[in-house]
């Protein structure tokens, strides 16, 4: 709407110093609290802010190479499992005890391999006492009837011979015909006879075993013994045995559960958590930048502070694939990798196994040279 010449106001701005002095008042606290924000929101070139919250991290010229890795014990994580199928009897651990190597973390229920350990048993004594009765011979009371049979042989053919010797006097005398004489010699070759078997029995009966006869015997027990040693070697794989000394990390099978060899499930985990130390991935480009005692830092997502220093303890045999994911899109999954052992040179409570860590290679510091031909 076109307004009047005659009817428009004129600009405050025109008006008394007391206004121009309040504006310009405004407009200088509003230009100065711009000026300190923008200051405090920009990086300082020198370090800054950011300076202060890592001023103990290593500069960037002496970081050989950067990868990832995870906290491990002294030794790898283990998974416990038994040697026998069944079901879970007994957890004798809970997660976080610490163990001895040998302690019984477990019990697996088989109520029929005591009833197969007592038949085993039964089996054995029996096979040595047959073996016992076969390197022992006959009885007493046989010897003595197998020579008492003897004696009576020996009486009858005694008697025989008499009986003979009177014959062949009255044969001569032409008392006896020749007919009864032979019977009188018949009757003394038959007990000659009678005493040569009674004889060989006795010598039977007193005899030791035949050799293959006690080789068998010895064969019977050892196998007898032999299945009552897998009986209770099996009897004894129900206990479950912690295989090093360290701490459950964790419990998988509840009592009650089922535990198979065919499909085989760990019962617990178990790692030596005395010290630990960190499994690096180190891509294989890098290889050669990576050598024995060469100083490590290891940082761990959203910590403060420098981190853990290392040094390298061993590095891997061979190459192998990438495990320790970021998850970042852009990571190269499809590199070979050299896993490198880290230990590291103090304990931070905030490294727990299992966490996935940065490992920054430092150039040469406070280990050995770098290797010929490798840049420092």
């Amino acid at each position: 709407m076109h307004v009047p010449l005659s009817l428009r106001r004129p600009w405050p701005m025109a008006g008394t110093p007391r206004r121009r002095a309040v504006l310009i008042l405004t407009v200088a606290v509003v230009a100065i609290w711009a000026v300190w924000a923008g200051r405090g929101a920009a990086p300082d070139p020198k370090g800054g802010a950011s300076a202060a919250a890592g001023h103990d991290r290593p500069a960037a010229g002496e970081v050989a190479l950067s990868c990832t890795g995870r906290v491990e014990g002294a030794s790898e994580t283990t998974e416990v499992g038994a040697g026998v199928d069944g079901v879970v009897a007994e957890l004798k651990v809970r997660e976080g005890d610490h163990v001895k190597a040998g302690d019984v973390v477990a019990v697996i229920d088989r109520r029929e391999l005591k009833a197969e350990l007592s038949a085993a048993q039964a089996a054995a004594d029996s096979a040595r006492q047959a073996r016992i009765r076969i390197l022992r011979g006959s009885r007493q009371e046989d010897r003595e009837r197998a020579d008492a049979e003897v004696a009576a042989a020996e009486a009858v053919v005694a008697q025989a011979e008499l009986q003979q010797r009177r014959a062949a006097r009255l044969f001569e005398q032409g008392i006896l015909s020749e007919a009864e004489r032979d019977d009188v010699r018949r009757n003394l070759d038959v007990s000659q006879a009678r005493l040569k078997a009674a004889r060989k029995a006795a010598e039977l009966v007193k005899a030791p075993p035949l050799p293959e006869e006690a080789a068998k015997a010895e064969a019977d027990v050892r196998a007898a013994q032999q299945r009552v040693h897998a009986a209770m070697q099996t009897l004894e794989k129900c206990l479950v045995r912690a295989p090093m000394s360290g701490t459950v990390l964790r419990t998988i099978l509840k009592p009650g559960e089922s535990f198979s060899t065919l499909v085989p499930r760990p019962i617990l985990s178990i790692a030596d958590t005395s010290r630990l130390r960190v499994r690096a991935e180190v891509d294989e480009r890098d290889v050669s930048r990576v050598f024995p005692g060469q100083r490590v830092l290891v940082r761990g997502e959203g910590w403060e502070g420098p981190g853990v220093p290392g040094r390298v303890e061993r590095l891997g045999a061979q190459m192998g694939r990438k495990t320790v994911k970021t998850g970042d899109p852009a990571e190269k999954s499809d590199r070979d990798v050299l896993e490198v052992l880290v230990d590291l040179d103090r304990e931070e409570p905030a490294l727990v196994l299992g966490l996935r860590v940065t490992a920054l290679f430092l150039k040469g510091k406070g280990g050995a040279p770098s290797p010929a031909g490798v840049a420092p």
